[in-house]
């Protein structure tokens, strides 16, 4: 991996909150790269002592656009950074794994939406005020993010990544968590 992607998510220069992302112009560019997660708040009940660190806030999560072009011949992804970390802050569980795994961790209902995806109701504005406080987020241009994001995945301490992060002592109760609270939500109905 290149050195300027890993210090910029490692040991960035500033991270960015979620009224800086949604302001207009957005500071993140429309292009492929890869994004840090800090948080000041944890919204997991693991132990992050293995964690980077960014002043008092602790890395927990990394993620791309796009992702890895598909090996059948089907088109590749046209999302970007910026598409994906401003979904990150104020769309759905449905559409953010990051959104599923907070509200999941903090103990927020799931439920099925009306187009029959997953979602917080009401919860997904609480979910949008906590990550106002909360999240923080670093990103970099990296043409092929899929090959940064798995060897970060595989040398740092990221509870809240699931693919390929088996080996994280937090995998399995996040998988459980996350998996309970679908199972609830398909029984809940809307």
């Amino acid at each position: 991996m290149d050195d300027l992607v890993r210090r910029a998510i490692t040991a960035p220069d500033r991270v960015w909150n979620r009224a800086e992302v949604l302001a207009r112009p957005c500071p993140v560019p429309p292009v492929a790269g890869i994004y840090g997660w800090y948080f000041k708040e944890l919204p997991c009940r693991t132990d992050t002592s293995g964690c980077l660190h960014f002043g008092d806030l602790t890395l927990l999560y990394v993620g791309i656009s796009p992702k890895a072009p598909p090996t059948n011949g089907a088109r590749p992804s046209g999302q970007t950074i910026r598409n994906r970390i401003r979904y990150h802050f104020r769309s759905t569980a449905y559409g953010s794994t990051l959104r599923l795994t907070l509200g999941t961790e903090l103990g927020m209902p799931l439920r099925l939406g009306g187009s029959g995806g997953l979602t917080f109701g009401e919860g997904e504005a609480r979910l949008s005020a906590w990550m106002s406080e909360n999240a923080f987020v670093t990103w970099v241009v990296c043409p092929e993010p899929w090959v940064a994001e798995h060897e970060f995945i595989s040398e740092l301490d990221l509870p809240l990544n699931l693919d390929g992060n088996r080996r994280h002592p937090h995998w399995q109760e996040l998988s459980r968590l996350r998996r309970e609270a679908k199972a609830a939500a398909r029984g809940l109905g809307t």
